[in-house]
């Protein structure tokens, strides 16, 4: 098991490490133009990176029953910061978006939290319920709950984040008792539900007519996923060098955020994109056979639903880049500049690890 939490921290570091150098990379331009420091965007995220590699330490020391024993408390907080942001004068908006808390540039995510917040709890939930899923009631009172939170992050908003975290829970669920027919029937709605939210909001509507036809409009809602492709598409094999991007030179926006995948390809070739598919791959593959051999079901609950998040986000994310699915505003994780989103998954990293240091053990009788 030593064995495997060096395995598991040294392959989290390499990807922040990765994460890092590609931020300069992508980022030196735009933030010399907007700054007049190219430095700007790597020192803010070496920060993160600090205060997540500190949350990260101290996570892996915290035995995970301490996270059964507070996940209600641990739950409404988040739940508070949610209702927090959509106030005006508290909430802050950015790019259109009522998303974050804070003062200045330095701000947190209330759906971030959320994220971690709805993992512990439903966790908890499914470890003392054990079979309350299979009656349809509890089922669909449990996933209206889920509703009313997706429907809050929506408010903001924040669709991506709201999918990312509805579709983790659904997966959490998945491996808990229920009926398959209340699986069906939920997907049924949320299909009903996502295609009334597309059809009520023209920008979305506007990314749905893009991904099918980025030419159309190439100036305006195809951009983005055009400029992408621009990127990934000449890149070949190896790449055309660390620190050459072109489309970093103000073709591409914001490259070192969601699309910063496209400039790891353009300037590490295929090769670099697969290396980095295969780490992710990796710490995914570790986090779900730990979860199945972990003796505490919470235990096991807890690294399955950080680890499907974590494959969920990676996954859209590159997805999006490539031009698979339409766009959809979701950060690669510890890799994208951002704070909150570095924090909260090298926290929920953490606490993994102290499963992993006690996953031949069964501390369920400590709460």
């Amino acid at each position: 098991m030593k064995k495997q939490v060096t395995l598991y921290t040294s392959i989290l570091f390499i990807i922040v490490g990765i994460g890092l150098l590609m931020i300069y990379s992508a980022s030196s331009v735009w933030a010399e133009f907007k700054t007049g420091n190219p430095y700007y965007y790597l020192l803010r995220q070496g920060l993160f990176v600090a205060v997540g590699s500190f949350v990260f330490v101290v996570a892996s020391r915290i035995p995970y029953t301490f996270w059964f024993k507070h996940a209600n408390k641990i739950f409404f907080a988040c739940f508070i910061l949610l209702i927090l942001v959509l106030i005006p004068g508290i909430g802050i908006v950015r790019g259109g978006a009522r998303s974050w808390i804070g003062i200045g540039d330095f701000s947190i995510q209330p759906a971030e939290f959320m994220k971690l917040g709805l993992i512990i709890f439903t966790s908890k939930f499914l470890t003392k319920n054990k079979g309350i899923l299979k009656k349809n009631l509890y089922f669909y009172l449990y996933m209206l709950f889920v509703g009313i939170i997706f429907g809050l992050i929506l408010l903001q908003p924040d669709f991506g984040s709201g999918l990312i975290l509805v579709m983790s829970i659904v997966m959490l669920l998945f491996i808990g008792e229920f009926q398959l027919k209340n699986i069906a029937f939920g997907i049924l709605v949320a299909g009903v539900g996502l295609t009334g939210m597309i059809l009520i909001a023209p920008y979305r509507l506007e990314r749905i007519i893009s991904f099918m036809d980025p030419w159309r409009d190439p100036l305006g809602s195809g951009f983005q996923i055009i400029q992408s492709l621009y990127a990934i598409s000449p890149a070949s094999l190896f790449g055309y060098g660390l620190f050459n991007s072109k489309q970093k030179y103000f073709y591409l926006p914001e490259p070192g955020n969601d699309f910063i995948f496209a400039i790891i390809v353009e300037e590490l070739g295929i090769l670099g994109g697969i290396l980095l598919i295969l780490l992710f791959g990796t710490l995914i593959y570790i986090g779900y056979k730990l979860c199945k051999s972990t003796k505490d079901a919470f235990a096991s609950y807890l690294v399955f639903g950080f680890t499907s998040l974590l494959m969920i986000q990676v996954f859209i994310n590159i997805a999006v880049v490539i031009g698979l699915i339409p766009v959809t505003g979701v950060t690669l994780p510890f890799v994208s500049y951002g704070g909150s989103s570095l924090v909260i998954s090298m926290f929920m990293m953490g606490i993994i690890l102290n499963v992993m240091k006690t996953a031949d053990k069964d501390l369920s009788f400590y709460y």
